[in-house]
C-alpha cells in the first residue's frame, strides 16, 4: 500500500554510517551545498559536536575527535570540500574487511605433542646418524608415547608414534619397531590417581 506523504526508511537513499541517524546526514548534506569553504566548516562544527553526543565516547579515547573527522568525511562520500583539520585519507579504512588467516596445514602440525617436541622434530631433522641423535630419537619416541597416553584417549600406540616421528620429521627418522623397545608406562587420569584411588592402592598393598 502506497499512502501519500508517508516517507519509509526503505525509499531513502541508504546511510552509509547509520550510528549517527538520518538528520546527521541531511546536515552534511547542508553542508555540502553551502557556497564558501568558510560557511561549510563552520557547519561542520557543529555537525562534529552533534556526532559527539551520539557517540558518547570517553574523551580520553586515543584520536577520538580524529575518528569523528573521518567518520564524517565517510558521511559526506568525500563530497565536503572542507579545510579538513585531520588527516582523511585513509578514513574508509574501517570499512575494509580484515584478511583472513592462514589455515595451518592439516596434519603438519603436533599441537597434541607440545612445543617442545615440536622443537626435537626441528632438531632431528638436521642432525647426522649417529649415537647423539640415536639417543634424542629414544627419548622423543617415549615422550611422545606419554602425551598420546596422557592427551590421545588411548591413540598411543607404537606403530601410532612411528608414523609421527616419521612425518613431523619429514621422514629423516624412521623407527624400526621391530628393533625400537619403548619404556613401560602406567596411563594416569589427571595427572595421577585421586585420593580415593590412593586409599584403595595402599590398602591392597598392605
Amino acid at each position: 500500500m502506497n499512502l501519500q506523504g508517508l516517507d519509509y526508511n526503505s525509499q531513502r537513499p541508504q546511510l552509509l554510517m547509520p550510528e549517527y541517524g538520518r538528520e546527521v546526514q541531511k546536515m552534511v548534506d547542508h553542508a555540502i551545498s553551502l557556497p564558501t569553504k568558510e560557511e561549510r566548516l563552520r557547519c561542520a562544527r557543529a555537525i562534529i559536536r552533534l556526532m559527539e553526543s551520539k557517540n558518547p565516547q570517553p574523551r580520553s579515547t586515543v584520536d577520538y575527535e580524529h575518528m569523528l573527522w573521518d567518520h564524517l568525511y565517510i558521511i559526506s562520500r568525500r563530497q565536503l570540500d572542507i579545510d579538513w583539520p585531520y588527516d582523511v585519507s585513509t578514513a574508509e579504512q574501517i570499512h575494509n574487511r580484515p584478511q583472513p588467516m592462514a589455515r595451518p596445514v592439516e596434519g603438519h602440525h603436533p599441537r597434541h605433542y607440545g612445543r617442545l617436541l615440536e622443537e626435537t622434530f626441528e632438531r632431528l631433522k638436521q642432525m647426522p646418524a649417529g649415537a647423539e641423535r640415536d639417543a634424542l630419537v629414544n627419548y622423543t619416541a617415549n615422550q611422545m608415547k606419554r602425551n598420546l597416553m596422557a592427551w590421545g584417549h588411548g591413540a598411543a600406540g607404537d606403530e601410532t608414534v612411528a608414523a609421527d616421528l616419521e612425518r613431523f620429521t619429514d621422514g629423516a627418522i624412521h623407527l624400526d619397531l621391530s628393533k625400537f623397545k619403548f619404556e613401560r608406562f602406567v596411563p594416569t587420569v589427571n595427572g595421577g590417581a585421586t585420593g580415593k584411588k590412593r586409599k584403595r592402592i595402599r590398602s591392597i598393598d598392605h
